[in-house]
């Protein structure tokens, strides 16, 4: 049986490292007899490049990979591919099969909605306004991924309205998502991190919300948790990891900047795809062939 290397962005957050660490901890106990490791594609260790060193070592020739994203955006399209390439040309011999973005998913609307119910009683979420929200994303169809989670929250809950926000590159803002509630009757508002792990944006989220809230108070705003490294989530790792071997494996690209030209995007139609330069990494440059390297907050 092929291994599994599960691969997360990455964050500054010591908490976000440690939830990443107990969910691979966690597939790993539920895999017994199976190699299982995780690595970063920036930000934090391990790299990706020690988890599959590790792999390697251990004389495997084929792995597969389950990126650790919600939606399908630029780093599961193009970085994870590209930091794979990059560990393929290391290790001579060895190939890699690439699993799918875990969302949408049954099991994550399920601890969305746990998540709303430790917030808002569910008997109460008829005149309750949710605000999900996402990371955002350049990437219009990543983006649109998470207006479709939100309306699949939505989706015979008895929940009054799930609004979608945004926490960076894309509209509208957490503080507009709220307005919007507002504007629309609701006098209770739950903010719902579509987010797995602790980290930089999840923090800001709660910020933009509280000082929302700080300037409205005629409005019960209250901040839900983050998904984190439930056994939900675990399940779906599982799940997207037997795909790779049972044939099932469905990646939409109808919609993929990367593929077809959409308006306003069209730049990225074919656009070549370079890996992420993690500090880790030995390989890792003192300066970015561009003079900017890539850095973003997690």
């Amino acid at each position: 049986m092929n291994p599994l290397l599960i691969v997360g962005h990455g964050t500054k957050s010591a908490a976000g490292v440690e939830q990443f660490a107990a969910l691979v901890d966690r597939v790993r106990v539920a895999c017994v007899g199976r190699d299982v490791e995780g690595g970063f594609l920036e930000l934090a260790p391990p790299p990706i490049q020690d988890a599959v060193g590790t792999l390697a070592a251990a004389g495997h020739t084929t792995v597969d990979v389950v990126p650790l994203v919600l939606v399908a955006a630029g780093h599961s399209k193009g970085d994870i591919p590209a930091a794979l390439e990059r560990e393929r040309r290391r290790h001579p011999g060895l190939s890699f099969r690439y699993g799918r973005p875990l969302g949408p998913h049954p099991l994550l609307l399920a601890d969305l909605t746990d998540r709303l119910a430790a917030v808002v009683p569910a008997e109460r979420w008829p005149d309750t306004a949710v605000v999900l929200v996402g990371r955002g994303a350049t990437d219009p169809d990543a983006n649109a991924e998470v207006a479709k989670t939100a309306r699949l929250l939505l989706e015979g809950r008895g929940i009054g309205t799930v609004e979608v926000g945004y926490i960076s590159l894309a509209e509208p803002g957490v503080p507009a998502a709220l307005e919007r509630a507002r504007r629309l009757g609701y006098h209770r508002v739950v903010v719902l991190p579509y987010f797995l792990f602790a980290g930089v944006l999840p923090d800001r989220i709660v910020a933009q919300a509280q000082e929302w809230a700080a300037a409205h108070p005629e409005v019960d705003v209250r901040t839900a948790g983050l998904i984190g490294p439930s056994a939900r989530l675990a399940d779906l790792v599982r799940e997207r990891w037997t795909e790779l071997s049972g044939g099932d494996l469905r990646m939409n690209c109808d919609t993929c900047a990367y593929r077809v030209a959409l308006p306003g995007f069209e730049d990225k139609q074919h656009a070549p795809q370079t890996p992420h330069d993690h500090p880790d990494d030995p390989a890792h440059p003192h300066g970015h062939p561009h003079g900017h390297p890539h850095s973003h907050p997690h």
